[in-house]
């Protein structure tokens, strides 16, 4: 039963990451137009594109291995490429959490939370 909790957790990752990473490749210079003003009166405002560079790589890192990770899981009982998704899907969010905190989003703080939650549970989980 824990397999599958945990390949729904990953499967909830993988989109979230995917589609994010998705949206940043296609979409790059809007991204790098809002997060400019979203971050203009910080210290990372000269540094939005190589931000959002190492931000979208580990995305897709963290994508990338949840998918593999969930079909591990099912079938093997794999764990171990999962374990690493949920951390680097952590990872991700924290450093989204560090940019709206230092922005003073602190609704776009708390949104990241929703996420961190499941992320936290998976590798609790998958460990």
């Amino acid at each position: 039963m824990n397999n599958v909790a945990s390949i729904l957790l990953l499967a909830f990752l993988a989109l979230t990451f995917l589609q994010s990473g998705y949206e940043k490749i296609f979409y790059w210079k809007d991204n790098v137009a809002w997060l400019k003003e979203h971050f203009a009166k910080t210290p990372l405002k000269n540094q939005v594109p190589l931000a959002l560079l190492h931000l979208l790589i580990l995305e897709l890192i963290s994508g990338i291995l949840c998918v593999v990770g969930g079909i591990q899981l099912f079938t093997n009982n794999g764990r171990e490429f999962g374990f690493y998704g949920a951390i680097f899907s952590c990872i991700s969010l924290l450093m989204m959490l560090f940019g709206q905190r230092l922005a003073k989003d602190y609704d776009g703080a708390r949104t990241i939370v929703i996420y961190f939650i499941p992320a936290v549970m998976a590798v609790y989980w998958l460990n």
